[in-house]
């Protein structure tokens, strides 16, 4: 259990969610665009080759084995290539890099989680929903599972950081945090407090677009993820995730002043991000992994 930190003052409350991405933009000019999870069985290498990218979860959210149930509300997804030795260093035992095209990604994702509910109960209304902004990593295991690693997970609810830190060992730190709407436009702020580096920060502004009919290779690569890779424990856990087809937009980068993927142990970003998504939000799923992988 970590220290405890101050107590948690008032914060302001995120903003409401809105209507509803990705684009390669010209580098320098704004672009469009309680219990512990049981444990997977740790494998013995590296995977031979991925799953296929698929649209849909490979496999139904099962009741009997549902775990977290939640809300990822006007998400903006910022990607930025990365070379795969640089990034493999920082996966689980068990994983390797994912790629496409030879490269690999660092993702900065911002959203108002919303309503998060344990096992079969309702979602809490106050400390189920907050802003988050997380740096993530892309991997794949020796099942040909592809997957998220979270590096850093900046969230405004004491709580559920503690509780995500404690009970899944994932690196939540606690942070001032506020989503804005302007009509089209969002900002995501946030600010470190615990348990740092203090002043960590990532200040977002995006303009949202239109729907996305086809999304590219790239934008189904990074998004189309059910599952996360962690080490818990000293084991690879592997935690899958369900929820609809993502409505993805195109979305214009306003602003970007962040040094959250540095806080992470990854080298800043050289420019700006190649995609840029936005997206309205999906209702999600998490289950306990099966006991056998298929």
């Amino acid at each position: 259990m970590p220290p405890t930190p101050p107590a948690e003052p008032a914060e302001q409350s995120p903003g409401p969610p809105g209507p509803a991405g990705q684009s390669p933009g010209p580098s320098g000019a704004a672009q469009r665009s309680t219990p512990p999870a049981e444990p997977a069985e740790q494998p013995a290498g590296p995977a031979a080759s991925a799953s296929p990218v698929s649209f849909d979860p490979p496999l139904p959210a099962h009741a009997e084995r549902l775990l977290l149930t939640q809300s990822w509300l006007d998400l903006t997804f910022l990607h930025w290539p990365a070379d795969p030795a640089d990034v493999a260093p920082l996966l689980p035992a068990g994983t390797t890099p994912d790629t496409l095209d030879g490269l690999t990604y660092v993702g900065l994702v911002a959203f108002r989680m919303h309503r998060v509910g344990w096992l079969r109960l309702p979602g809490f209304p106050y400390l189920g929903s907050f802003p988050e902004t997380n740096v993530r990593l892309y991997s794949v295991d020796a099942h040909g599972r592809r997957g998220v690693v979270f590096r850093s997970l900046d969230a405004s609810r004491l709580l559920p950081v503690l509780v995500a830190r404690t009970a899944f060992r994932l690196p939540y730190v606690w942070s001032h945090m506020s989503v804005r709407r302007d009509g089209p436009t969002l900002t995501y702020t946030s600010r470190r407090r615990w348990p740092g580096p203090r002043g960590a920060h990532s200040t977002l502004t995006v303009r949202t677009g239109e729907r996305i009919a086809e999304p590219t290779a790239l934008e189904h690569f990074l998004t189309a993820r059910w599952g996360m890779h962690s080490d818990f424990r000293g084991r690879l856990l592997y935690l899958p995730n369900s929820h609809p087809r993502w409505p993805l937009h195109r979305a214009e980068l306003l602003g970007c002043d962040e040094d959250l993927v540095a806080a992470a142990g990854l080298p800043a970003p050289a420019g700006p991000p190649v995609s840029v998504l936005y997206s309205p939000g999906v209702p999600v799923r998490f289950t306990r992994p099966p006991r056998r992988p298929n």
